[in-house]
């Protein structure tokens, strides 16, 4: 057998948040899990009674290495303490709360010389709803995401603050002590092993990661929903979706993003004989730009998904013997998030030029420039397209690697970053834009309903986004209908893809 198989459950993306999820609960430590972790602390005490030197243990941190330790709970306290430097606005709820999970996961593997009271403990207060409010500035994510897993450490100890719900299940943020004492736990206090796998991880870059792959997901298949629309609208040329060009080329996501806009076409459709036969690429490309950007995230996902279920502490206990290296660093995460940010934007630059030939009488079959009813003394959706236009010049901005802003740190120690949680802030913040560039593409698409006197009493959320934006008869302020319509897609991408996700897996259960 296997470590592998002695130390892990493979858990999917889907799994691993659904597990995480606010009404979930960790199962207690199984009786192996006990054992790996007792059989792992031994191993440690065993290399300390030999007088071997441990980092962190019988030595200090980073370039501190080169000084003994004498006190573990003074190391563990002096741990938390010194990387309390984080900054910013902390990062959402559901993200600080997978964090705590991921670090949970990891260290039941018995890797880490966790004690599985104190385990026990952390779970028991994740368990209970406390949800440490996680800065999202100051880590180079090399040690591992170092200052953030503190303060999430600190919050445990009554410093700090915690995100609570109010009594209108809104979140809060409130002191870290109050937020204890609301829910009966006692403050921690961090023995130096237990401090170590905490922070010593990349679950702060790679929560965020995650969240952000599966957001993406869902917004190329809000877009292939919006691509299958336009063209049914429009008339435009079937053939471009057609299940032949997919098996001719050989690349999956090709097929599965032209099996999505087939979707939403009617049975029979043809080609409006007043369109071209070949459309403009932003709607002929559709299966080849939202394939590939599909590919990329799979794979992305792919890596989180390893990342997730791997250990990522230093030092860690591998077949009786401490092994000092460097899982801490984040470069796998890093790269995750750099290629989600990618292909998010190509994604989004093809709805915001579907927008583009929807505005036009060029190419939106000779309707009003702006689809304004009344060309001169209305301007129709001239806002809308200018702000996609600077959503997508940001998420241009954003989307440029973290990984080649490395610098050098911590003394002559962490000469080597990957900037991963940086990186994965940048495409949270570009994701938002994104699902505001899908969110205009709705609107127009609500107002190119209404003009051709097409009927939105159809499969899907196109009667849903009639209501949110009515016909123009008159100008208005259309930055609320935007964040309704995105709001109502993005929440048809996720329910079409847990169906699919449901039908691929055996018994429908979550994978």
């Amino acid at each position: 057998m296997t470590v592998s198989d002695l130390t892990r459950t493979e858990f999917s993306l889907g799994d691993i948040l659904h597990r995480a999820g606010w009404d979930a609960e960790l199962a207690p430590l199984s009786d192996g899990d006990i054992a790996r972790m007792r059989a792992c602390a031994a191993t440690v005490a065993k290399e300390l009674a030999a007088d071997k030197p441990i980092y962190g243990l019988t030595q200090g941190f980073g370039p501190l290495v080169l000084f003994e330790a004498e006190s573990e709970l003074e190391q563990g306290d002096s741990l938390i303490s010194h990387l309390g430097t984080a900054q910013g606005d902390p990062l959402p709820p559901q993200v600080c709360r997978l964090v705590v999970w991921l670090r949970l996961n990891s260290m039941r593997k018995g890797f880490s010389a966790v004690s599985p009271d104190f385990w026990q403990s952390l779970a028991d207060a994740w368990n209970a709803g406390f949800v440490p409010a996680i800065p999202r500035h100051g880590t180079v994510s090399a040690s591992g995401d170092l200052q953030p897993l503190a303060h999430a450490a600190l919050s445990h100890t009554g410093v700090d603050r915690a995100w609570v719900r109010n009594a209108d299940g809104d979140w809060e943020i409130r002191p870290a002590a109050e937020a204890l004492a609301a829910l009966g736990i006692k403050p921690f206090v961090w023995p130096v092993r237990e401090a170590l796998a905490f922070v010593n991880g990349t679950g702060v870059g790679l929560a965020m990661a995650i969240v952000n792959q599966q957001s993406a997901l869902a917004l190329v298949r809000a877009a292939a929903l919006l691509t299958g629309r336009i063209n049914a609208l429009l008339g435009a040329n079937p053939e471009h979706y057609e299940p032949g060009l997919g098996i001719a080329r050989g690349q999956l996501g090709q097929s599965r993003a032209a099996a999505w806009i087939r979707e939403e076409l009617p049975a029979g459709a043809e080609r409006d004989p007043a369109r071209l036969l070949q459309e403009p690429y932003s709607l002929r490309c559709g299966p080849q730009v939202l394939g590939a950007v599909l590919d990329q995230l799979e794979f992305a996902g792919e890596l989180l998904r390893r990342e997730a279920n791997g250990c990522t502490d230093n030092p860690i206990v591998f077949e009786d013997t401490v092994l000092h290296g460097g899982n801490f660093h984040a470069m796998p995460v890093g790269f995750a998030s750099e290629q989600t940010g990618l292909a998010l934007h190509s994604a989004v630059y093809l709805s915001e030029r579907q927008l583009g030939l929807l505005v036009s009488p060029v190419t939106n079959g000779d309707l009003p420039p702006m689809l304004t009813p009344r060309p001169g003394r209305g301007a129709g959706l001239a806002g809308v397209q200018l702000s996609a236009t600077s959503f997508v010049s940001r998420i241009r901005q954003l989307a440029s690697p973290a990984s080649l802003t490395m610098l050098p740190t911590n003394g002559w120690n962490q000469d080597h970053v990957p900037m991963a949680l940086n990186g994965a802030n940048s495409v949270a913040e570009a994701l938002e834009l994104g699902w505001l560039v899908i969110g205009s593409l709705g609107v127009t698409v609500a107002q190119l309903t209404s003009m051709r006197g097409r009927s939105a009493d159809v499969p899907g959320p196109w009667a849903r986004l009639a209501a949110i934006s009515p016909p123009l008869d008159a100008d208005r302020p259309l930055a609320a209908e935007v964040r309704a319509a995105r709001d109502v897609l993005r929440q048809a991408a996720e329910e079409l893809l847990a169906a699919d996700a449901a039908a691929r897996t055996p018994g429908g259960a979550v994978s």
